[in-house]
């Protein structure tokens, strides 16, 4: 049981070792593929050598427990504390998404419901920011276009990792549920007759795309500049700082306006569009591995509706895994972990059923 651990094991000696070795710290790719490699395996480690142990224990106890009762009183504490671990080295020896150590590019989109819809993306992006700062992330808005009462009708956020995270840590692997449609049930600030009114907004989460992710050919780009539109500064109007960029083969668009100056327009949307290209070729890779078994979490299509924020009530409703609370409140304010956590049993549930299946 777990014989693949000791190989993991040998392969951190390695990974320690090389990070140990100053002349790797020129390289700062390879340093950081090191460093990434030993968060991997280190928890893994960890807890294989803790199953190890409890385990000699238990056998120890077990073959002295005819001679003495306190071994065989022994060996009946030991026995859960060993199925405890088993479980958790099961859960983490599970296979990965290769990108859930990655930064990413969150896009929140007005949907149905005119300037609520706006008002409801500013909340969900409040949302996102105070959960990332719950969690010591950075954060930083690349692109957002504001509605005439305040809200958003666009908005893209970049949030990052400090340092190396550890497995099931990174904002990828945090955030990757979020993507879909998120519908708001509430008296909207327009309404004067104190109606409840349903609403929504879309949200993408994509893996922040690195140079070496993602190649894209300067050929495949149309890009249009044109006059910004919305708030801004002296200068936002006025001038064509705001960039659209076509990636050809693909149809996907990215435009950003953000900013004053063209370049750093350009910049931001190139940002953008590395991330939806590294999240588009993840998608027909998955499609063509016919993986027909993924959970009910990961096959959400982005149409379809995942959550409903139902302000009356105080509640929210994640409708693919059947989680409500009624702290909706708390949850707005960046309060996600209990969602998200319900998200990701469900994925590690449906992983653990995969092979008996």
């Amino acid at each position: 049981m777990f014989e693949s651990c000791a190989q993991l094991a040998s392969e951190l000696d390695e990974v320690e070792a090389g990070l140990a070795d100053p002349a790797i710290h020129a390289d700062q790719a390879q340093a950081r593929k090191l460093g990434r490699r030993y968060a991997a395996l280190r928890p893994i480690v960890a807890a294989y050598r803790d199953w190890l142990a409890v385990t000699s224990d238990l056998e120890t106890a077990r073959e002295l427990a005819d001679q003495d009762e306190a071994f065989a009183a022994e060996a009946v504490e030991l026995l859960p504390r060993q199925a405890i671990l088993a479980e958790k080295l099961t859960e983490l020896l599970l296979p990965r998404d290769p990108m859930d150590d990655k930064d990413v590019i969150v896009e929140i989109k007005a949907g149905e419901g005119g300037d609520e819809s706006a008002l409801f993306a500013s909340d969900l992006m409040r949302m996102y920011l105070r959960y990332a700062e719950r969690r010591g992330w950075t954060t930083e808005v690349l692109d957002a276009v504001e509605s005439d009462l305040g809200g958003y009708k666009n908005v893209s956020i970049a949030v990052k990792f400090r340092g190396v995270p550890g497995p099931g840590e990174g904002p990828y692997a945090r955030l990757r549920f979020e993507g879909g449609v998120h519908r708001v049930q509430r008296v909207p600030v327009t309404e004067s007759q104190g109606r409840i009114h349903t609403s929504a907004a879309g949200v993408m989460v994509a893996p922040e795309a690195e140079d070496v992710d993602v190649t894209i050919d300067p050929n495949d780009l149309r890009i249009d500049v044109y006059r910004s539109s919305g708030p801004g500064g002296q200068s936002v109007n006025t001038t064509d700082s705001a960039v659209r960029i076509t990636h050809l083969p693909t149809g996907v668009v990215v435009s950003c306006q953000n900013e004053k100056s063209q370049l750093q327009n350009r910049e931001q949307a190139m940002r953008i569009l590395r991330a939806r290209l590294l999240a588009f070729a993840e998608e027909t890779a998955a499609k063509e591995a016919s993986d027909i078994r993924r959970s009910q979490v990961r096959t959400v299509d982005r149409s379809e509706r995942i959550r409903t924020y139902n302000f009356p009530e105080n509640r929210l409703n994640d409708h693919r895994v059947g989680f409500k609370s009624h702290n909706l409140d708390q949850i707005l304010d960046g309060d996600l972990d209990a969602v998200i956590e319900a998200c990701v049993t469900a994925d590690q549930q449906s992983r653990l059923a995969e092979p008996s299946a």
